[in-house]
């Protein structure tokens, strides 16, 4: 079953100089095309301003009414970043004509929820990047498109079967097909205001007096004959570029701007089904004679990932972090690195405490959170004295194989500096006695670079129950008559 869904944009001249996400004006706002008001916001409105108005007349009416040019080019890409965005539910993507996309949607709908569901994750998605948008489901695309511009009520709006479509087309206006406006005249002298009054006619009439591409057009929506679309082609990479509305003192104001070029990339990774493990994003800053580089934040990810909510987290703590050198103007957005997305698997049985990706998720966000060189892993080396051996580095960093004796006890927290212990009744005491329970293992090295130790060391328990790993020094170079010293090297968990 083939499901369109169609996307319309009713107040997309004004939303790209005025996103919704940014606060209004106080006294309105206002696009207009060849010196005449095409479209207006409620404040404007209100003041006064009506469609067709010229400029002067606003200036009359409404001085303070905030006044935009209408910039075509604008508006195709922020059609074609919608597009973008959209492909999260299907590669099969068409912008239209009058500020309208449709998706053919019929082999997601069991993977979003429902057609339901997958219409309030579409209007979501078109919030984040601050436009309105009317929101429809038809079995064809054209019928879609007109539901979307025309259709009165959710009922009416989304529709899965011809026979409803038919029903949900008829009472549409007739000017609603562009075709028919041509001849609007003629249609009008007939006595023809819907869709159905022209259905009505007889067909040949209408070709020889209107053409084939009414008809054509009429039989698309309504499902009698087959549609051909132009549909979206990504491209082979992603760079998205935004100019911020304003200047920005601080990083953490772009992540509302930020987000937009996340919910992009995220449609573009399913569209091409690839995952990013390398991004970056650049904060532009003022141009002048002293022009400062962009400011470039790079996220390297553990695990490959494609989902808008782990992306849009990670950049978030970054932001968190940086401070501008100077005030931002735009953000660019790349996919620094991708590969081939794999699939998950669903077993019958799941992991307990989570999947190897989920693990990896969470240390992207550790590092995003605190920095690349606060989070460590241990890597130690070939050298028999743990002071030496204990070394931990970023989880960035490649990690090296180390053989080392797996049947022997090694705590997992090392103290930097080993602590001397008490004595009591000649044996060692850290808060109680301690109770030796292993056999001791005896390190003697670090007589090739001037650093000689010689120990042995035990596990040893206090009377709680938490075990320790302690030392005693080997006396034979010093005086045998002399009680040996205890120390407190680590600390098991």
């Amino acid at each position: 079953m083939r499901v369109f869904l169609a996307v319309h944009l009713p107040k997309l001249p004004l939303e790209v100089f005025q996103p919704r996400w940014l606060s209004e004006p106080e006294h309105g706002s206002a696009v207009l095309e060849k010196d005449k008001v095409v479209i207006a916001d409620s404040a404007a409105r209100m003041a006064g301003v009506q469609l067709g108005m010229k400029r002067g007349g606003v200036m009359t009416l409404s001085p303070e009414t905030v006044m935009y040019e209408r910039d075509l080019t604008r508006e195709t890409a922020a059609q074609r970043e919608v597009g973008m965005a959209l492909m999260k539910f299907s590669p099969d993507v068409a912008l239209l004509d009058e500020a309208t996309v449709i998706v053919e949607v019929g082999s997601s709908l069991r993977l979003f929820g429902g057609l339901l569901a997958l219409c309030r994750q579409a209007k979501a998605m078109l919030a984040t990047l601050g436009l309105t948008a009317r929101i429809s489901a038809a079995p064809t695309g054209h019928g879609a498109w007109l539901l979307a511009k025309h259709a009165k009520g959710p009922g009416a709006q989304r529709v899965l079967q011809l026979a409803s479509l038919e029903r949900a087309l008829l009472p549409l206006p007739m000017l609603a097909v562009p075709e028919i406006r041509l001849f609007a005249d003629w249609f009008a002298g007939l006595g023809c205001e819907s869709i159905a009054d022209v259905r009505r006619l007889p067909r040949a009439g209408l070709q020889r007096r209107c053409g084939e591409h009414l008809l054509d057009s009429l039989d698309r929506a309504f499902g009698t004959a087959p549609e051909l679309f132009d549909w979206l082609e990504p491209p082979p990479t992603f760079s998205a570029h935004i100019e911020l509305p304003d200047r920005l003192e601080y990083a953490d104001g772009a992540l509302f701007a930020a987000h937009r070029l996340i919910v992009q990339i995220c449609g573009w990774l399913c569209a091409k089904q690839l995952a990013v493990s390398a991004i970056t994003l650049s904060i532009e800053h003022e141009r002048g004679r002293q022009a400062l580089p962009p400011t470039l934040i790079e996220i390297a990810l553990g695990e490959p990932a494609w989902r808008e909510e782990h992306l849009l987290r990670l950049l978030k703590e970054r932001l968190h972090r940086v401070e501008l050198a100077a005030p931002a103007i735009a953000l660019r957005l790349d996919a620094s690195k991708v590969e081939p997305v794999e699939p998950d698997t669903d077993s019958l049985f799941p992991e307990p405490g989570g999947t190897p990706e989920d693990h990896a998720r969470l240390i992207e966000l550790l590092i995003a959170r605190v920095g690349d060189e606060n989070v460590l892993r241990p890597a130690p080396t070939a050298d028999h004295r743990p002071e030496v051996a204990n070394r931990w580095v970023p989880v960035s960093q490649a990690a090296q194989k180390i053989a080392l004796p797996e049947s022997l006890p090694r705590p997992t927290w090392m103290l930097a500096t080993a602590m001397r212990l008490l004595m009591r009744q000649h044996r060692p005491f850290y808060g109680s006695p301690l109770r030796i329970m292993s056999p001791a293992e005896r390190i003697e090295a670090g007589w090739f670079d001037g650093e000689l130790v010689t120990r042995d060391y035990f596990v040893a328990q206090a009377d709680d129950r938490s075990c320790y790993w302690i030392y005693r020094e080997r006396i034979s170079s010093r005086d045998a008559e002399e009680e040996p010293r205890w120390f407190l090297h680590g600390l098991f968990g």
